[in-house]
């Protein structure tokens, strides 16, 4: 990628020296996390992070209590000579950009997310959130919650190197926040309190599908505007969005695979979706939820 020169945002919270935060906490419900990661825990958290899977199952299906209110601890801006904080916050800044501009063209104004780095488990306001669990978005304080050791296992056990698969991550979590904005989030929370096991996980696939779309989108007007991208750089995307199929993580963890019990799509539709958003730059492109078929 080519950030070189380019801005970093002031919307970056760095809460790494601050002790996560405390424990206790609940699970994510009502104001429920959302994020990229949380599935590889629930399928390989014991064979990386030493983690119950059962216990992140419970989390991820809506049980556990409601959240526990606590202070979050003190932040800072990052320290000027961290490369991955400033990587981190340069790409948060270029989707800042672009999803201004989009929400401007609609007629609407963008409210930033806040991006909040940190270590091991920190408080939020939709329960504590773990590192094991990956990057993920709370709609309940609209921050993004980024443990940076989420990219070593990225790239040395899900296959997934290259900054533009890093900033892929991020553009996802951003794409959470645009459907909270746009109301999209809450629709299917409602629904999804009402609905079955199996019905439940499918309208959960779709709210990622369309995160993913929207990470396209991002990328679309980002290298229109700016010419971030450099050779190989979609490929990396396009390779993350796969391994962390659930089809791909469920055949590595488990040797088969149970299309039932998805929450996040296969391989193919992650890297169909994405791409679509990409190749169209729109976000009428991206309604995974009138779509006929995933």
């Amino acid at each position: 990628m080519r950030l070189d020169g380019h801005r970093e945002s002031d919307n970056v919270e760095d809460a790494r020296d601050g002790g996560g935060g405390g424990g206790g906490g609940g699970s994510f419900i009502g104001g429920r996390g959302i994020g990229i990661g949380t599935i590889v825990v629930a399928l390989i958290g014991g064979w990386i992070f030493g983690i119950n899977p059962l216990t992140v199952l419970s989390l991820l299906s809506g049980g556990g209590g409601a959240p526990v209110a606590q202070q979050q601890a003190p932040a800072h801006k990052p320290p000027a000579g961290d490369p991955m904080a400033r990587f981190v916050s340069m790409v948060l800044a270029d989707t800042e950009d672009v999803w201004r501009e989009q929400f401007k063209a609609a007629g609407s104004t963008y409210r930033e997310p806040k991006l909040r780095l940190y270590t091991g488990q920190e408080v939020t306001a939709c329960g504590t959130g773990q590192a094991a669990m990956g990057p993920f978005y709370c709609p309940g304080d609209e921050k993004v919650y980024i443990d940076l050791n989420f990219y070593e296992v990225m790239r040395k056990k899900l296959g997934a190197p290259g900054d533009f698969a890093q900033a892929y991550v991020i553009a996802h979590e951003v794409g959470h926040h645009v459907q909270h904005l746009l109301g999209v989030s809450d629709k299917v929370e409602q629904a999804r309190r009402s609905s079955s096991k199996q019905a439940s996980n499918a309208l959960s696939v779709r709210l990622e599908l369309q995160a993913d779309c929207l990470a396209g989108v991002w990328a679309h007007h980002a290298q229109r505007a700016r010419q971030i991208l450099e050779q190989g750089d979609v490929e990396e995307a396009l390779n993350a969005a796969s391994q962390i199929g659930d089809d791909t993580l469920q055949r590595n963890a488990q040797g088969r695979v149970v299309p039932e019990s998805f929450t996040h799509g296969s391989s193919q539709q992650r890297v169909s979706w994405f791409k679509r958003g990409m190749e169209s730059g729109t976000v009428a492109q991206c309604d995974t939820f009138k779509a006929a078929s995933l």
